[in-house]
């Protein structure tokens, strides 16, 4: 028998998480089943979307219900095994959550080659990060040789890998991210061709000077102020692919000041701009087989860049997180759990 240790939910935060949200408790696991294996995890993910998933407001996913573990992609290996297909030893990318073991059916596991790159990779430029940032870029963004993408949050894994694949495809790329090592690193380590603060008391001049010919694609990450500046300078036909909305994710009340909904619907209806949520998973059909081959070849290559922000031990997930959603990380947030 196997005994894990978990981090449930224990109530659903009003605001920012705090520690009395989450249990870490420890349970036995069940004996695997025909077709299942136990699996250790070595890697766990943090992302924004696990915010709303505490949540019990109408979203593209059922809530964590009470008790039950976080949820959360991870890298993990095969310690146990009744599948085929799967042998000990054997490194795999699951969703098993906060947990040190799972128990998992073998359906819903992909297998990793660790010479590929390093396994925590796996949950970033080559996972769904990466894939968030190639699919919805390539699909909805669908920049031109010659245009200006701006991309927020822009040192994180999507918003970094945005900025990459739009050079890669012929655009200019402008970064926005939060403090003076952070827009550096925008431009000397991942090639942006122009990088703005938004924390800045100039942040509006410096992005006006940043977008001389104005932006025909704005990758949404955050919303907030730093939307309501970006979508001023946008283009006729402009696109406008929207991933995330951090700025709202911990809010309890509406934002201060006047209602700028319809300036926004203003522009979008003056300016023809294109504006299209999207969830990864919906490009999953389309896009996987492509994403696998090119960003492989890509990070292999060097032509595109990552940074890693590496968490030691599965118990200081709690406060990763809430400094995920502050915007303190810089890269891919992940926690070494073993």
């Amino acid at each position: 028998m196997v005994t894990s240790t978990q981090i449930q939910l224990a109530r659903r935060p009003v605001g920012e998480p705090v520690d009395d949200d989450f249990l870490i408790t420890s349970v036995d696991l069940p004996e695997p089943q025909e077709g299942q294996v136990v699996l250790r995890t070595l890697y766990l993910s943090l992302d924004p979307y696990m915010r709303g998933r505490m949540s019990e407001a109408k979203s593209y996913a059922a809530p964590v219900g009470l008790g039950e573990v976080m949820v959360g992609e991870t890298v993990s290996e095969v310690v146990a095994t009744r599948s085929e297909h799967y042998a000990v030893g054997d490194i795999v990318r699951a969703y098993t959550g906060w947990q040190t073991h799972a128990v998992v059916d073998q359906r819903h596991l992909r297998r990793i080659d660790p010479a590929v790159a390093p396994l925590s990779a796996h949950l970033g430029v080559l996972g769904m990060p990466g894939f968030t940032a190639y699919a919805g870029l390539l699909e909805i963004g669908r920049p031109k040789e010659g245009e200006t993408v701006v991309v927020a949050a822009a040192t994180g894994p999507v918003g970094s890998a945005v900025g990459q694949i739009a050079r890669l495809k012929g655009a200019r790329a402008v970064g926005i991210a939060g403090g003076p090592e952070k827009v550096r690193a925008l431009t000397e380590e991942f090639g942006f061709d122009a990088a703005v603060d938004h924390r800045s008391p100039t942040f509006a001049e410096d992005l006006a000077s940043a977008v001389p010919d104005g932006i025909d694609v704005y990758f949404e990450n955050v919303g907030g102020p730093v939307a309501d500046q970006v979508t001023r300078h946008l283009n006729t036909y402009a696109r406008l692919p929207v991933c995330g909305l951090i700025a709202n994710y911990n809010a309890t009340s509406a934002p201060e000041g006047p209602d700028r909904l319809p300036a926004f619907m203003g522009r979008v209806l003056t300016l023809s701009l294109t504006v299209r949520g999207f969830i990864q998973t919906e490009f999953v059909p389309t896009h996987a087989e492509d994403f696998a081959r090119e960003m492989g070849e890509w990070v292999l290559h060097e032509k595109i860049r990552y940074r890693e922000d590496v968490v030691s031990g599965l118990e200081n997930a709690p406060e990763a997180f809430r400094g995920l959603l502050k915007g303190r990380n810089f890269g891919k947030l992940v926690v070494q759990v073993a």
